[in-house]
């Protein structure tokens, strides 16, 4: 018994030592992308150039322990130099006006409006994650351990998502990868947002319509859906069979994070009335993949089990049922479910899937695209079978009580909470 506690002891001493070793190789907790072909930033006249070469992000390179321990997720990905265009907001689509400075908990953004009254969004590629780091981990200078998972997102995911939902007729925000550099325009925020690497795309919101679609009165948030129908009384129903189109397209592409805050809704005008047709924003989790010691103790369905790792199989369907899905799905049937999914089946052929991967730089598909392209089949696979555990998790987790994200302070009545068509006066 003796011998089994040193050993125990041993390895815990072990384990403990090489999580710090492993933690040890910087102490930044947050660094923009770098760039590879302009040392001289502050004298370099970008308007001279069209293009610039960078790697999202050199702070999650790593060595053979640091992968053991913290994984080695998209490490490649965001180390790879690739040219990206430069892009100026006082020449950009006529001409840019910064609205306001947002951003989550990770993302630094950027609302802008172009003259055609459209607004758009810059989203940070490099992820800041100060706000996400507990105490406890900076007091045992652990908080390597929340900056490196940032590597278990993908820099391209969203690029690889829209090409995706491009080819399955689903709504996007057709985001792009562009550099901003120091410019007159940015003014105050230059310091924050120049010479950086963004995702450029559509709002969710919008007055004037970007889609494609037809009759399109404006774009509107989840929370101005909301206001719509409860607030102004106006009779309008939500395109379930659109929504689930799109629940299980996340599903696919291992999106797991899908809060009410990240879907925006075309208000179209039909024989019907109106028509919310969702649009989903914030693709930074999508093909999530995390490995290593630490984080696979972390992302354990036991652990956290809203954080689901890309894996060619589902394992732990409740963790990707969110609110959202409850207040918007549960008036719904199995079979609308099983018949998105066997659309979603023939449609995502295997040509289809290889396309999408154009969409990325050659040298980032030669990193990634035949382990995510396997997944993406795999999933494909067991999607009716998914489609089945999903709405049968909304049916058990039942109708809210409490608002959805970002709708605290509006004034509902308990069926107004509850569901999106439950309350019987609309």
């Amino acid at each position: 018994m003796k011998k089994v506690l040193i050993i125990l002891l041993g390895v815990v001493i072990i384990l403990i030592g090489s999580i710090y070793l492993s933690v040890s190789g910087t102490q930044k907790t947050f660094e923009t992308c770098y760039i590879s072909n302009f040392e001289e930033l502050q004298r370099t006249n970008f308007r001279n150039h069209d293009s610039v070469l960078i790697a999202p992000s050199i702070l999650y390179e790593a060595n053979l322990l640091k992968d053991l321990v913290q994984g080695s997720n998209y490490r490649d990905a965001w180390s790879e130099k690739v040219k990206f265009p430069i892009v100026f907001l006082d020449t950009l689509y006529g001409g840019m006006e910064i609205i306001k400075e947002g951003g989550g908990k990770q993302t630094h953004s950027l609302k802008l409006r172009a003259k055609n009254d459209i607004l758009y969004t810059l989203r940070s590629v490099t992820k800041d994650p100060g706000k996400l780091i507990p105490e406890i981990a900076e007091d045992l200078g652990l908080e390597n351990i929340i900056v490196d998972g940032i590597s278990a997102q993908h820099p391209y995911a969203a690029i690889l998502a829209a090409e995706l939902a491009q080819e399955l007729d689903i709504l996007h925000t057709h985001p792009r990868m562009v550099f901003i550099p120091k410019q007159n325009v940015l003014g105050d925020f230059n310091e924050k947002f120049g010479n950086r690497l963004f995702l450029l795309e559509y709002e969710t919101e919008s007055k004037t319509n970007w889609t494609s679609l037809k009759n399109v009165s404006e774009i509107i948030e989840t929370k101005d859906l909301q206001k719509l129908k409860f607030e102004t009384k106006t009779k309008i129903s939500v395109d379930q069979e659109a929504l689930i189109k799109g629940r299980l397209f996340d599903l696919l592409i291992g999106d797991w994070d899908r809060h009410a805050e990240q879907w925006g809704w075309v208000i179209q005008k039909s024989d019907r009335g109106n028509i919310a047709i969702p649009v989903a924003g914030d693709r930074d989790n999508a093909f999530f993949y995390i490995s290593g010691l630490i984080p696979s103790i972390i992302t354990n369905k036991n652990v956290e089990p809203l954080v689901r790792p890309f894996e060619k199989e589902i394992d732990h369907m409740p963790g990707l049922v969110y609110p959202f899905d409850r207040y918007f799905l549960s008036n719904t049937s199995e079979d609308m479910f099983i018949k998105q999914a066997n659309e979603l089946q023939k449609s995502l052929s295997d040509e289809i899937i290889a396309n999408a991967f154009e969409a990325w730089p050659e040298q980032i598909r030669k990193l990634n695209e035949k382990e995510i392209a396997e997944k993406l089949k795999s999933r494909r696979e067991k999607l009716q079978e998914y489609a089945t555990q999903f709405f049968q998790q909304i049916q058990e987790q039942g109708k809210l009580s409490e608002a959805l994200k970002g709708s605290e302070d509006l004034e509902l009545s308990s069926s107004q909470l509850a569901c999106f068509d439950c309350d019987l006066e609309n």
